[in-house]
């Protein structure tokens, strides 16, 4: 633990150190519960190198593709492994174990915005939203996934290129809450807007997050895996050196151990949910508005149990979906009815404008309005709406 000497130091030297000091992958996974607090042990991606160890350094988390080593403009190849070398298995290293998650269960992907947020200048012709951070799920994760095989291909009805995946989500990298300290304007309107305790884990820092539901059916006593995928280009004729752009995406590789029940009795899902605690600790706190999606998809496997009116629209037939996992309660319905899910965007996932995307007043705060988890549902090809 730190000492208040010690803390104190570390934060004068963090916050004197405006710079973008490296790049991001996801450093951590928790459990959410519904009233919006991390709960349980948390989980790690595979081949992780913990802060603070000897081995630690930047490069022996990140992974850039295209490689620098390749010339700028060639784009991705088709033996381009969406896995680090040292993630393309599935093992963990000794104090990172994986995450224990239940089926349907909220979980938290949680990573640096290291100066990509709150430092929008660093780097010219970078997106608005600083990227799309992209999650993909498969229970028949390959050594070999390549990333022209996976990204933008594999979609939300997991019916995409060879069907063994699916789009679990697709956020703004910017959260809307992280920050990393300096004296540049977001940094300090964070800071004043989403203060917190330092903590050994983050410093004074507040880390961004991604916050997903798993499937409901996904297979219990094997794992599960997560391709996190940050969509970060140049845009052409802005940086003098990059005329044409620039495409750079950073991807981690993770597993999470799916376990009969939930860990606590905080994860178990009652009718109507419990809600998001307004004024806890953001140290351990999800985002309220992705929680809140993902709370909704939750509460609402069946027509029977959910909480609130339905209004029945009839549609005509959809086309099938693979036989892959996909994010429903059908597996454990008492009855025979069918519920599949209509994606809240299209699947060809061609990202949105940012322009699409709400804005906070000043237009300085990016607020995410896509994730997975604004489903809506048909029962028997009928269509499950919420009102208003």
């Amino acid at each position: 633990m730190f000492t208040a000497k010690a803390l104190m130091a570390f934060l004068f030297s963090v916050s004197m150190t405006p710079l973008v000091a490296g790049h991001s992958w996801v450093e951590q996974l928790m459990n959410i519960a519904p009233n919006g607090t991390f709960v349980g042990d948390p989980g790690y991606p595979r081949g992780n190198i913990r802060r603070g160890t000897p081995e630690f350094n930047d490069p022996a988390m990140t992974y850039l593709l295209p490689p620098n080593t390749r010339p700028a403009g060639s784009g991705l190849q088709p033996g381009d492994n969406i896995c680090k070398e040292t993630q393309r298995k599935l093992e963990q290293t000794q104090g990172s174990p994986r995450l224990k998650a239940s089926p349907g269960a909220a979980i938290a992907l949680r990573f640096q915005e290291n100066g990509h947020v709150t430092l929008p200048d660093a780097q010219p012709g970078k997106p608005k939203n600083r990227g799309y951070v992209y999650v993909y799920g498969t229970t028949d994760p390959r050594p070999d996934d390549k990333i022209l095989s996976i990204h933008k291909v594999w979609n939300s009805a997991g019916t995409g290129g060879d069907r063994r995946g699916m789009l679990l989500s697709r956020q703004n990298f910017d959260d809307g809450r992280c920050y990393q300290i300096n004296d540049k304007p977001i940094s300090k309107l964070r800071q004043a807007k989403f203060p917190h305790e330092a903590n050994q884990l983050m410093g004074a820092d507040m880390w961004c997050q991604q916050d997903i539901a798993l499937p409901q059916n996904v297979p219990v006593g094997k794992p599960y895996t997560l391709y996190w995928v940050w969509d970060w280009p140049t845009a052409p004729s802005v940086d003098p050196g990059l005329p044409k752009g620039k495409l750079e995406i950073y991807t981690t590789c993770m597993d999470i151990d799916i376990i009969e029940k939930p860990l606590s009795n905080k994860l178990a899902i009652a009718q109507g949910g419990e809600g998001y605690v307004k004024g806890q600790p953001l140290n351990n706190a999800a985002l309220p508005s992705q929680l809140a999606q993902l709370n909704n998809a939750m509460v609402i496997p069946t027509a029977a149990s959910t909480g609130f009116r339905t209004a029945a629209v009839q549609l005509t037939k959809s086309a099938p979906n693979s036989s892959g996992v996909k994010p429903t309660a059908s597996s454990t319905m008492a009855s025979a009815a069918v519920i599949t899910i209509i994606p809240p965007f299209k699947n060809s996932t061609t990202p949105l404008n940012y322009e699409q995307n709400s804005k906070a007043p000043g237009g300085t705060t990016p607020v995410p309005t896509q994730t997975m988890a604004q489903f809506r549902f048909r029962r028997d090809g009928v269509e499950l709406r919420r009102r208003a």
